[in-house]
């Protein structure tokens, strides 16, 4: 007998209807002789209407505190409704809150990360016969503070609590059938990866892929723990994401991932002195700014240089370098909206020389000028105008040898945490 864990979203079981064919899923996955542990999100659109309660009530930025006790009410509802449907289809189930499963945080509301997580009470629902139905997205601390994981908390949940019970399987379903080499909504005949390596998910994650969150690709690697994911809506073959991926010949790049929420603040007029830099970003740092691609360039006895940023960081990104202005001594600060992150991901650019100056061609030749660039041994990122995205995702793709005879159909709106 195996033991998985299946985590759904909140599309997956946005309605009642849905919530009884995710339920006999589930029951059809027990009756084929495993044991399960089902981590769900909060139904459809219940967090975005708890959020604006929640503006309803605070003119201000409500309690982080209060908002991590009102947005886990959602999945309460979820695990309960679920375990409801699967007991009145005959099988067993228990529901259980995050802090009931044992699941404990660091002290941080509203993006806490598990220190830890003591199963006791799922391992001994399963021995039962339970299927066993935690809730997503949330835990506690250790001083019995309940607090939510932040954006992907439930594929983080889930991947996490399949390392503690030592499952054999994390399915992770979605709206997709599996991770795509691009967005199938830009490209429609985007390549389904039968197998994907956790290295190249983890980059395409943290590069803008919303098909799995970074923290839950990085738990998976860090515990070896086995990621399926695949579709809801159909029982089509998904996407393996283990330690190593079988590459198709001739499949040098298996992925391009694109990021929105990109905002570029140039330094300009920066005294030649050591130490500058540091001062820049570890005021960032320490209010907790990620900074991601860097560029530099030097002019006589001054230096400007530019950095990006996510967009609803910036302004705060502006205020903290005004406020260390006498100390750096630069001449000016200039910012930039409108962009977008491009990005080529595959581990075999390792040993093909010649694939990044492929991706700067393909966007050159639609016209379209490259502002920032960044490497590492299996992406090229490129920060562009994103004005004519589609355009360069397409042209990309079919550089790369991507493209397919076949059309992806995409089988309904974007998973919710």
């Amino acid at each position: 007998m195996s033991l998985i864990v299946m985590k759904f979203g909140g599309s997956s079981v946005g309605t009642p209807e849905r919530m009884k064919r995710v339920a006999q899923r589930i029951i059809d996955r027990k009756r084929e002789g495993h044991q399960c542990v089902v981590v769900v999100s909060a139904m459809g659109d219940t967090t975005d209407e708890l959020i604006d309660l929640s503006k309803q009530i605070c003119d201000t930025a409500p309690p982080a505190r209060e908002m991590d006790m009102l947005l886990t009410t959602g999945e309460q509802v979820s695990v309960a409704l679920l375990s409801m449907a699967i007991q009145s289809m005959g099988e067993k189930a228990k529901s259980y809150t995050g802090w009931q499963t044992g699941i404990y945080t660091e002290a941080v509301h509203a993006k806490a990360r598990i220190s830890k997580i003591e199963p006791a009470r799922v391992l001994e629902a399963l021995e039962t016969g339970h299927v066993v139905i935690v809730a997503g997205f949330q835990g506690m601390t250790e001083e019995g503070e309940i607090t939510t994981l932040g954006r992907g908390g439930s594929d983080t949940t889930a991947v996490a609590v399949a390392a503690a019970i030592k499952a054999d399987l994390c399915e992770i379903y979605t709206d997709v059938d599996g991770v795509y080499s691009t967005d199938p909504r830009i490209v429609k005949c985007a390549r389904k990866l039968n197998e994907i390596s956790y290295d190249e998910m983890l980059e395409l994650a943290n590069l803008g892929a919303a098909v799995l969150h970074p923290r839950a690709v990085e738990c998976a690697k860090h515990n070896k723990v086995l990621l399926v994911v695949r579709s809801s809506f159909n029982h089509n073959e998904g996407t393996h994401v283990k330690e190593e991926a079988v590459m198709e010949q001739g499949i040098v790049v298996s992925g391009i991932a694109y990021d929105k929420n990109v905002a570029r603040v140039s330094i300009l007029g920066v005294p030649e002195k050591p130490g500058q830099l540091a001062k820049v970003f570890s005021a960032l740092a320490k209010e907790k700014i990620d900074v991601d691609i860097i560029v530099q360039s030097g002019v006589h006895d001054a230096a400007d240089f530019s950095f990006t940023v996510a967009m609803n960081d910036l302004d705060r990104a502006l205020t903290i370098i005004d406020g260390i202005k006498s100390a750096v001594g630069y001449r000016e600060t200039t910012s930039e909206t409108g962009l977008v992150k491009v990005s080529i991901v595959g581990a075999g650019m390792v040993s093909n020389p010649g694939v990044a100056a492929k991706m700067f061609e393909a966007i050159s030749e639609l016209g379209i000028s490259i502002n920032m660039v960044s490497t590492s041994e299996i992406k090229v990122s490129c920060v562009i105008a994103n004005n004519r995205l589609n355009e360069v995702i397409q042209a990309l793709h079919t550089a790369y040898g991507l493209d397919t005879d076949s059309t992806v159909s995409v089988g309904g709106p974007q998973e919710r945490r």
